[in-house]
């Protein structure tokens, strides 16, 4: 319990958190050294390229990582107790009523073979001990809250009869459901359409302000972010390189992998302009080169890149793992 004028924990603080996987050709270091904070009712949005380590990040908050993965150090403080600590029977009580996951593909969420109210009751009924009635009217609400018109009917569908942007919103539902403490969200609107997606992300501020929920949302969609988060942490090789608040980030960036990042979206270019591009691709995490794991792709690489850039603050609120950070302004 926090004592009497003492500050409240951060919903989520990740201290140094590494999960690899031990694979026959080797060790994949995945996730290497992560920190980060969400606190009530706060947005982090989690940025990088594909094989970045973001999801992996997510999945191991909520403990699902299979083997051959472990997370071989650090800890995930949810409000200032250690999950890692926690036995399997806490973690399910844990899982889709305090955290919430919505994972990019809705099929990891929804049953083929159940009604979606057969599900989404068992989804209340399983953290709490309401009626069947209450629950199918929590049910209806959240699914009207995504969006999803003529919820009643809907209701008594299996998941096949929606289209596949559909099934998404169900699963979106699904984890609002329970009104849970953190959402992790791992790129939930990529198969929606636009004015959709617009939706969704405005409910899901909507409850972040109303019930302080906090979110983390892991994409690779730059533009998604910038209207949504508060802070931004962005990743490259299973590490955080950058992080900090998302407009200081997005105007001022500070590592050259972020820089070009903002550099490939079109929204944050002059008409006309060229898109700047990174070259190369991300190293594989089995063999990673020694030093900086960006130095290859980087146009300001030197010679102090041969070794590992420790963490610096060359702004206040923005810690960076570079040798030679920028200090300029996104393109």
């Amino acid at each position: 319990m926090t004592a009497a004028g003492a500050a409240a924990p951060p919903t989520l603080a990740v201290e140094g958190l590494s999960t690899h996987f031990f694979t026959k050709a080797g060790v994949v270091r995945a996730v290497e050294d992560v920190s980060f904070t969400v606190d009530k009712g706060e947005v982090l949005g989690l940025v990088g390229e594909s094989g970045s380590g973001k999801t992996v990040t997510g999945f191991s908050v909520l403990g699902l990582v299979d083997h051959p993965g472990r997370t071989v150090a650090g800890r995930i403080l949810f409000r200032g107790e250690d999950l890692l600590a926690k036995s399997a029977a806490q973690w399910q009580q844990i899982r889709g009523s305090r955290i919430a996951m919505i994972f990019q593909d809705p099929m990891m969420t929804l049953n083929p073979v159940l009604r979606i109210d057969t599900q989404m009751i068992e989804a209340v009924q399983a953290h709490e001990k309401v009626s069947r009635e209450e629950a199918r009217q929590r049910a209806r609400d959240a699914l009207a809250q995504v969006g999803i018109p003529a919820a009643e009917e809907r209701l008594k569908a299996y998941p096949h009869q929606f289209s596949g942007g559909m099934r998404q919103r169900v699963a979106i539902a699904i984890a609002l459901i329970n009104k849970p403490d953190l959402i992790i969200a791992d790129e939930p609107t990529t198969a929606l359409d636009v004015t959709i997606q617009a939706q969704i992300l405005f409910e899901v501020q909507e409850l972040c302000r109303k019930t302080g929920t906090a979110l983390i949302w892991i994409t690779h969609d730059l533009t998604v972010v910038a209207g949504l988060a508060d802070k931004i942490c962005v990743m490259y090789a299973g590490k955080i390189v950058e992080a900090g608040p998302i407009d200081g980030v997005l105007d001022h960036p500070a590592h050259p992998y972020s820089l070009g990042l903002i550099g490939s979206v079109p929204s944050r270019n002059k008409r006309g302009v060229p898109l700047a591009q990174i070259p190369g691709t991300t190293p594989s995490l089995l063999n990673l080169p020694p030093g900086c794991a960006f130095r290859d792709r980087c146009a300001s690489a030197g010679e102090a890149c041969g070794q590992e850039p420790d963490i610096t603050l060359p702004l206040p609120d923005r810690p960076v793992r570079c040798h030679y950070p920028h200090a300029g302004t996104a393109p």
